[in-house]
């Protein structure tokens, strides 16, 4: 697979501003946008962020929830710009759900390298800190760090967010 050019993966920490960012970039294109919503809602605690990031998105988004076929989701909004928030979300649903990461990990790689309009795909960096102590910590540790890597190959723009402001790690300003 080549670099897709309408591609681009924004990494960062825990409110790096990561999110916010790759808004800013889909918006940059006409509307409407899709918001590909990989969070579930477990707490009031999940439901308040979720609402807060709606809240800030505004007019103009369609929001889809895509849990687990992500895949299925990115495929059916093949001309829409398209926010992907967040990848690592997704890949614990997957990872809990007992699925087969290295063929989810390909899948997903593929179908964003495949989009011919505006993509920003949000992932939260979680390898920059010290190993985990268990093995499930350690198994998505690698498992994101993984298909960071797969995404990012196939992107044509890598931004990494700190503090709210993006360092291009690869691609054009």
């Amino acid at each position: 697979m080549t670099d897709n050019p309408f591609l681009t993966l924004v990494l960062g920490g825990a409110r790096s501003g990561k999110s916010a960012y790759a808004e800013r970039l889909v918006m940059a294109h006409p509307a409407p946008w899709t918001y590909l919503a990989t969070a579930e809602i477990f707490d009031e605690e999940m439901r308040a962020r979720i609402d807060r990031h709606r809240a800030r998105r505004g007019e103009g988004w369609r929001t889809m929830e895509a849990p687990h076929d992500l895949v299925r989701a990115i495929e059916a909004e093949a001309a829409r710009p398209m926010l992907v928030d967040c990848l690592t979300l997704w890949l614990s649903n997957r990872l809990l759900a007992g699925a087969d990461l290295a063929v989810d990990r390909t899948a997903v790689a593929a179908a964003l390298a495949a989009r011919a309009a505006p993509t920003v795909v949000v992932a939260s960096e979680v390898g920059l800190s010290i190993v985990p102590e268990n093995v499930l910590a350690r198994a998505f540790r690698d498992a994101a760090g993984e298909l960071h890597q797969a995404v990012a190959r196939v992107s044509g723009r890598v931004a990494l967010t700190v503090a709210g402001y993006p360092l291009i790690a690869k691609g054009g300003g």
